[in-house]
C-alpha cells in the first residue's frame, strides 16, 4: 500500500490515535486542528450563544423599529403633512424628516412640530424618538 506525500506527512506526525471524526476532519481540512484547539484552551461556544451575540450586535430589534417609523408616520400624522414630509432616518433618538418645500417646512416647524413629536413619541416611545429634525430635500 503506497501513501501520497500528504498522507505520509500526516502519518509520520501522528503520535496519538485519532478517532474517526478527527480523521475525517483532518482529511477534509488538510490539517490536524487538534493542536490548534488545544492552544485556544477549549474555548467553544454553543450555536445559540453565537446567534444571540450576533443578533445583539446587529441590533435587529432597533432596526425593525426604525423601519416601522415610516409606517407609524403615515398612520398617525395628518395626511396633508405626510404628502409633503416623510421620515428618512432615525439616529440616536433624532428622527430626520425630509420636507418637499420651504413653505411646508415653515408650516411644520412653526405650527405642527410639537404635535408631531408627541404623536411619534406616543406611538414609538420616548427613547426611540427624542427629537425631530426637519430638512428640505
Amino acid at each position: 500500500m503506497s501513501f501520497s506525500p500528504f498522507q505520509r506527512r500526516f502519518k509520520s506526525r501522528r503520535s496519538r490515535r485519532l478517532g474517526p471524526r478527527d480523521r475525517a476532519l483532518r482529511d477534509w481540512r488538510g490539517i490536524d486542528v487538534k493542536e490548534l484547539e488545544k492552544t485556544h484552551g477549549g474555548k467553544s461556544f454553543s450555536a445559540g450563544a453565537v446567534v444571540k451575540n450576533l443578533l445583539g450586535k446587529l441590533q435587529l430589534d432597533r432596526r425593525r423599529a426604525e423601519t416601522e417609523v415610516v409606517k407609524v408616520w403615515n398612520q398617525t400624522i395628518d395626511p396633508t403633512v405626510t404628502g409633503h414630509a416623510q421620515p428618512v432616518n432615525i439616529h440616536h433618538g433624532t428622527l430626520f424628516v425630509s420636507v418637499d418645500s420651504s413653505v411646508w417646512l415653515d408650516e411644520i416647524v412653526r405650527y405642527r412640530r410639537h404635535e408631531i413629536l408627541q404623536r411619534m413619541q406616543h406611538a414609538m416611545g420616548r427613547e426611540m424618538v427624542k427629537k425631530i429634525s426637519f430638512r428640505i430635500g
